[in-house]
């Protein structure tokens, strides 16, 4: 195999492959991207067994055939290639080396056998539907942050992906919750994908995902079925294996009945909230939220470290009520809000709270309150 390719597609495509592959596996040809050359494209393939990506991109090709090489030792060569470089790359197959030239630079990797990379199975998927971009972006950014972490609770590692009926009518959606806050993003249902089912995409595979969503106008194909979903543009297909659980039943915890309205502007309370928190203790990031008549007072009373408190003006005609929040989880809900204000809508001090972007129905997420 010999191909000439620019550095910029290289770059792309070699450092896609680099962040699935596993920094410390036991199976070495899962360190390794797979190079296959043909007609005027060359692909790059990488997977750790559960994830796979393969990139295309065009490049000269004056002798067709693949190879492996370390994605990660690939990854930093190109990088540290000057802009604009022209990359040849030339596979001796009775050497085991792939040689990489560019201007007077010239590195030599080890390769390993192709016929040893692990080719994620093709599967019949039960749905197949095109959604744009920035869609699948505000769907999964807006939800991940609530991805749980803990291994026990496996069938919370990730984003709930379905069909699910709203008061707008049937929309996609996407859920997370680690039982302390929930978050719960719609947008309109794409054509053909009706008969979704509903599928867990795993952290890892959302972090791989947002990659492929930067130009808004990109179209995604989604196809998904009980075992795998895939997320596919021109140059790109991302397969992930779904993780195998049942989500919770979330509709549960999301309060219908509450009646008490905040009204707030975001960014302002946000930023009210990391400062009187820095005085908090790391273990329990208490904050109290005091509300009186168009009123707010954030407060923070760590005797090990100090006090902190300040005022917001708001919109709030309830009767008082005192309520504590973890600092952090406050935080990345208001970070989540794209409009000016945010609302929130409490019950009691005991009860979780709903917060929504104004008077937006699509984007709703419940916080769990703490005794301060």
């Amino acid at each position: 195999m010999r191909i000439s390719i620019e550095r910029a597609a290289l770059l792309r495509a070699v450092s896609q492959a680099q962040s699935v592959v596993e920094r410390r596996n036991t199976i070495p040809i899962l360190g390794n991207v797979l190079i296959e050359a043909e007609g005027a494209d060359v692909t790059f393939r990488a997977t750790d067994l559960d994830i796979e990506v393969v990139d295309k991109a065009p490049a000269m090709v004056e002798r067709a055939g693949s190879t492996t090489v370390s994605a990660v030792t690939l990854h930093e060569i190109v990088r540290k290639l000057p802009d604009g470089a022209l990359v040849t790359l030339n596979a001796d197959p009775s050497s085991n080396i792939v040689t990489v030239e560019a201007g007077r630079s010239q590195f030599q990797l080890n390769t390993l056998p192709k016929e040893d990379f692990p080719v994620m199975p093709s599967s019949q998927y039960s749905s197949t539907f095109t959604v744009k971009a920035e869609v699948l972006r505000r769907l999964f950014d807006k939800s991940k942050f609530a991805i749980s972490t803990e291994e026990t609770r496996y069938y919370l590692n990730g984003v709930y992906m379905h069909v699910a009926e709203s008061e707008e009518g049937r929309v996609l959606r996407c859920v997370a919750t680690d039982g302390h806050r929930l978050a719960r993003i719609d947008a309109e249902l794409p054509s053909g994908a009706e008969e979704m089912p509903g599928v867990i995409v795993p952290r890892k595979t959302v972090g791989e995902l947002r990659k492929l969503l930067d130009e808004d106008e990109a179209e995604i194909e989604v196809s998904v079925s009980e075992t795998k979903v895939r997320f596919a543009t021109p140059d790109v297909t991302l397969t992930s294996k779904v993780i195998d659980g049942t989500f919770p039943d979330y509709t549960r915890v999301i309060p219908a009945n509450n009646p008490k309205r905040l009204e707030v502007d975001a960014k302002d309370f946000a930023k009210a909230v990391d400062r009187v928190a820095t005085v908090s203790s790391e273990r329990s990031r208490a904050v109290k939220l005091s509300m009186d008549e168009d009123r707010l007072v954030l407060s923070v009373n760590a005797p090990d470290s100090g006090a902190a408190e300040e005022e917001l003006a708001v919109a709030y005609g309830d009767e008082k009520l005192e309520i504590g929040f973890n600092a952090k989880y406050l935080l990345e809900i208001a970070s989540q809000v794209d409009r000016e204000n945010a609302v929130f809508m409490f019950n009691s001090s005991g009860d979780p709270t709903l917060m929504r972007e104004g008077s937006d129905t699509s984007a709703v997420y419940v916080v769990m309150p703490m005794r301060v």
